[in-house]
């Protein structure tokens, strides 16, 4: 069964391969993109309070839903490009943030964990 994401990543190549584009989406490229969009994401948030952060007037929002839009893009592409499932290793990073912060241990608070060994 093909699942949204893989989909998307179908797509996304293609898009790449009729536009000739795949020479640039090295790894290195994608993920220098992928960083420009997650700054212009971060600029949109940048003046806000956290009360306004959390509810973005609809301008802000629409930008907002923009700048995600790209991030997750050009993530889906570089996980593409390099065979990396997205959800395998997110299962996996979540699995590890389960066992490194216990629920009781750290509930409530934003302290760091010890670097898992």
């Amino acid at each position: 069964m093909t699942t949204d994401l893989e989909r998307l990543a179908e797509r996304l190549r293609e898009f790449a391969r009729v536009r000739d584009w795949e020479q640039f989406h090295t790894p290195k490229n994608l993920t220098m993109a992928l960083a420009g969009e997650v700054g212009e994401l971060v600029a949109e948030f940048q003046w806000l309070t956290a009360e306004e952060s959390a509810k973005p007037d609809p301008e802000a929002l629409a930008r907002i839903r923009t700048e995600l839009g790209d991030v997750t893009l050009y993530l889906i592409r570089l996980a593409d490009v390099l065979g990396v499932d997205l959800v395998e290793v997110a299962q996996a990073k979540l699995d590890d943030n389960d066992r490194r912060y216990d629920a009781d241990r750290y509930r409530g608070s934003a302290r760091k964990a010890p670097p898992s060994s």
